[in-house]
């Protein structure tokens, strides 16, 4: 029986590393990814940042077929100083902002905690959010795909590349979103490059960002096997690739 694991991301830059030779193709707006293995399937997918974002990528995997297991991936900010930018980490448990709503993953006991805000989070954000949910990451895809996980009764796994600090000082960000979740790529470059005082920052976040790509990727080959089952030692992941 093949096991087909849905991988849910934001943007394609987050799943580059891991996706490069993967069949692609583009519908409703979702960039979708997909490798087959003797007795699995990996299927990825893109569709804008947010809620309504994340629900479209996670329903173009399932038109394909039914899941038998989901995983967020992708950027988050820091909501701790410890937490260094451009490495991966295991995600425990996902708290949804706008609800209250907690959601457990399958795996690991003894992750991180995040929370899923409707926004990009600036530094006031983040230490609005650190203090009021006890979180350490930030987000805004992973609670509405553990809750469509949780809706068809599929595990949910959550793995996140930290891309910017606890304390960066970042331009908004939320300006340059569209409605449909897209980032604006040139109308961000235009206001960039008119603000010169922005640029160490954002080339410190690029080069994080790609870190923790490279991060996400690995991390995934060493949670799956190549038939999707989960590599697990005494209760923890066999780091063994």
């Amino acid at each position: 029986m093949t096991i087909r694991t849905a991988i849910i991301a934001a943007m394609s830059a987050e799943l580059k590393p891991l996706t490069r030779g993967w069949e692609h193709s583009r519908t409703n707006g979702v960039d979708l990814w997909r490798w087959r293995f003797d007795n699995g399937e990996w299927l990825a997918a893109c569709g804008g940042a947010g809620v309504d974002a994340g629900t479209r990528a996670f329903i173009e995997i399932e038109k394909t077929g039914p899941i038998d297991c989901a995983i967020s991936t992708g950027w988050a900010g820091a909501l701790r100083e410890d937490l260094r930018p451009g490495q991966a980490v295991d995600v425990s448990s996902v708290i949804d902002a706008r609800t209250g709503e907690r959601f457990v993953a399958a795996y690991p006991p003894d992750g991180f905690c995040i929370v899923t805000s409707p926004k990009v989070a600036d530094e006031a954000e983040k230490k609005r959010l650190a203090s009021t949910y006890s979180a350490s990451l930030v987000d805004m895809e992973g609670a509405v795909v553990a809750r469509l996980a949780q809706m068809r009764g599929i595990p949910f796994y959550c793995i996140k590349g930290i891309s910017d600090g606890y304390t960066e000082q970042l331009p908004d960000f939320n300006r340059f979103i569209s409605l449909n979740g897209q980032f604006q790529i040139l109308r961000f470059v235009l206001f960039a490059l008119l603000r010169p005082w922005h640029w160490p920052a954002l080339i410190r976040m690029g080069e994080n960002s790609r870190k923790a790509s490279r991060a996400i990727a690995d991390s995934l080959y060493d949670l799956l096997d190549k038939d999707g089952q989960i590599r697990k030692r005494n209760g923890y992941p066999n780091h063994q690739r």
